[in-house]
């Protein structure tokens, strides 16, 4: 089978417990649960920043946040960073977006430099190397930045008001027929104002759809990016009402988490978004919201999917479902995301590679440790590229779907940047240093907190990451090996891309070829040089 096309699905702020297939007891998921039987499940995946922005510049660059730069949300990435739609174009593959992506330009580089960011390069540029088939990054309010055709959509469709993402799709209605908002939490029990049909899920399944349609035979990697199941909590009908809080699991905190916390930590109980998830009656609120926006993706996966088998579409593409990070939903005391407990940071990842090469993985649970940087090197692979290491920061996938055994990282790195936070005033500390990188290695969580102390934790006898043993005296080999293995990493190359390491190995003593004698004393050296075929320095 010749590699063709690359359906790349990533959803917003899904857990990776949130499915059938990774054992949530109540949500029923049918067709992603089929699309982890027909290929690759792993386990152990992990984003290299839990928060939107970052999360996605990594996944879409295949690079670690201390290599491109991008933060935190709205922080632009810079120009000159290589993404998905470098790396693919060269291989013949059309990369184009349908959803969010969270990018932000560096319009002060492109101006910098004379890019136009109109120009067919600059928009390129401009939105991360994709072309934008569709832009709908998902919290559009008045006066934010409108989606690129989602309103013109819902206005085309009768939909009236000024912003009728924030009339519709964000709204619901009250008793009395007035407009309740999404924002607030709640009303999340309460259906959107928009038709099931034409809410954000389905819209952009729609678009995804045409968008394939229309390519024909022109080899593609589609970025069919949801921003669902991420904030505002709120679902259409029939959706609101498929789960009650009957379904809602219990909590996963203990009182332990907040005996002497790491100061850190204690800022972020502090929060708002924090604050109101440690309220029962919030979480009996939300979270089956949370849970029909996860089962209409579910329906629209299968929708999407099944006509992609119908056209006979699948047998030469590659699928990869994911997400960008987590959502606490009130676990450790915890809203939103942003730190490393694993409801946070560790994603669901599911690869269906359609090739014969991989049946033999087929319905597999694979346990190894994983980094969202890994997807871009397999795209490459995918698409027949060569490697490139010193650009893309991760590994293919591939070989591991397809049962071979290469050699594989023994941890994971992710990394956050709090500055922007309530945190960085309460803890009073400089801007340049709300630094925080996390190093997993299937058993202990290693939490480098720049100014503090570690955070650490056993997940072999903590599963749950109640106790954080960062001052234990029994864990102080373990402290040490990690902030070992931490500053090796930190001391690799992370910013040499413009040559290879083969260019490097074919250049070693060149310079005589170029007319170039250092250290020589006569003619012989010369000759000796020559026939030896390098400069002996």
């Amino acid at each position: 089978m010749t590699a063709k096309n690359i359906l790349f699905i990533m959803c917003d702020q899904l857990r990776f417990d949130y499915l059938g297939c990774t054992g949530h007891p109540h949500l029923k998921t049918p067709h992603i649960d089929a699309l982890a039987a027909r290929g690759v499940r792993f386990d152990n995946a992990y984003v290299q920043s839990p928060i939107c922005g970052p999360s996605r510049m990594s996944t879409y660059t295949g690079r670690y946040v201390r290599s491109h730069g991008a933060t935190w949300n709205q922080t632009p990435l810079r120009v000159g960073e290589m993404t998905l739609g470098d790396h693919l174009a060269p291989l013949g593959l059309r990369t184009a977006l349908c959803g969010k992506t969270h990018m932000a330009p560096d319009l002060d580089g492109m101006q910098r430099l004379g890019i136009d960011p109109a120009s067919g390069i600059g928009a390129r540029i401009a939105e991360c190397g994709f072309e934008v088939w569709d832009r709908l990054d998902g919290v559009h309010p008045t006066g934010g930045k409108p989606p690129s055709h989602y309103n013109a959509h819902l206005a085309g469709l009768g939909y009236g008001g000024p912003n009728p993402w924030e009339q519709w799709a964000n709204s619901a209605e009250g008793d009395d027929d007035e407009i309740l908002s999404g924002w607030l939490m709640q009303h999340a029990d309460r259906p959107a104002r928009v038709a099931e049909a034409e809410s954000e899920t389905p819209y952009t399944t729609t678009r995804a759809m045409e968008f394939i349609d229309a390519a024909g035979s022109e080899p593609w990697c589609l970025h069919l990016s949801y921003i669902k199941p991420h904030w505002p909590y709120i679902v259409p009908a029939p959706y609101h009402a498929l789960y009650g809080p009957e379904h809602v699991r219990p909590v996963v905190r203990s009182e332990a988490e907040r005996e002497d916390p790491h100061p850190l930590l204690a800022a972020y109980f502090e929060h708002r978004f924090s604050r109101v998830f440690a309220r029962e009656e919030v979480r009996a609120r939300v979270i089956p919201a949370y849970m029909g926006l996860i089962a209409q993706l579910d329906d629209q996966i299968g929708r999407l999917i099944g006509w992609l088998d119908e056209t006979g579409r699948s047998a030469d593409t590659l699928i990869v479902f994911t997400s960008d990070h987590g959502d606490y939903l009130g676990d450790h005391w915890l809203g939103e995301k942003e730190l490393f407990h694993d409801p946070s940071v560790k994603v669901p990842l599911i690869v269906v590679d359609p090739s014969s090469e991989a049946d033999a993985t087929r319905g597999e649970v694979l346990p190894h440790l994983v980094e969202a940087i890994d997807l871009a090197p397999t795209f490459v692979d995918w698409a027949g590229g060569a490697a490139c290491p010193h650009i893309l920061e991760g590994h293919s996938l591939l070989p591991l779907i397809r049962g071979e055994a290469p050699l594989w990282r023994g941890a994971v790195i992710s990394e956050y940047d709090y500055s922007g936070r309530r945190a960085q005033r309460m803890l009073g500390q400089p801007i340049p240093d709300c630094r925080l990188v996390m190093v997993f290695d299937g058993r202990w969580k290693y939490i480098h907190c720049e100014g503090f102390r570690p955070m650490l934790f056993d997940l072999e006898t903590d599963p749950s990451e109640f106790h954080d043993v960062g001052t234990d005296p029994a864990c102080e080999a373990e402290r040490q090996r990690l902030a070992a293995l931490l500053h090796r990493w930190a001391l690799r190359h992370h910013n040499r891309t413009t040559i290879s390491d083969a260019e490097i190995e074919a250049g070693q003593g060149r310079e005589v070829d170029q007319g170039v004698f250092i250290g020589f004393w006569d003619q012989t050296d010369v000759r000796e040089a020559r026939e030896a075929g390098h400069s002996g320095n």
